[in-house]
Formats: structure tokens, C-alpha cells, sequence
């Protein structure tokens, strides 16, 4: 049975195995909190197809930080590497 990580994490379980595989707390914590995390269908748009402000929406939902100031391609790096 996976740690309590308190009201923060939604999934525990897989919180945990996130941390495990090296994901940053943070990361592991975003993903685990993702209501469909656990479901696979990759039928995301693909980013670069997405507008300037529907990438600056998904940055602001994942927390990061100087997107104001990103253009599209460093919001797309951003949240692929975040």
C-alpha cells in the first residue's frame, strides 16, 4: 500500500510509482492529480498545432512559472520538458 501523501495527491499509488521511475516530485504530483492520468488513447493535439493562448492555458494549469513571456515554441518546451 502507497504512502498517504495527504490531500495534494490524488493518486498515491501511482505517485509513487512516478517517483520511483526518477520523476521530480512535482511532475509525479501534476500527473497524479490528472483525473484521466492512468487512461492511454493519445488523442491529445498535438502542441504545435494548439494557438499561442491554449498552450499559455495548459502552462498556467501546470504551474509554470515566466510563461507570460514565452513565445509558442518555448511554451511547447516548456511544457514538454516540465
Amino acid at each position: 500500500m502507497a504512502k498517504n501523501h495527504g490531500p495534494s495527491v490524488k493518486n498515491d499509488d501511482q505517485y509513487e510509482a512516478l517517483r520511483e521511475e526518477g520523476m521530480s516530485k512535482q511532475k509525479a504530483a501534476r500527473i497524479a492529480n490528472t483525473p484521466d492520468a492512468g487512461k492511454k488513447g493519445g488523442k491529445a493535439e498535438n502542441y504545435e498545432d494548439r494557438t499561442k493562448d491554449e498552450l499559455y492555458e495548459q502552462a498556467k494549469k501546470v504551474g509554470i512559472e515566466g510563461r507570460s513571456k514565452m513565445s509558442k515554441q518555448e511554451l511547447i518546451e516548456a511544457l514538454r520538458t516540465n
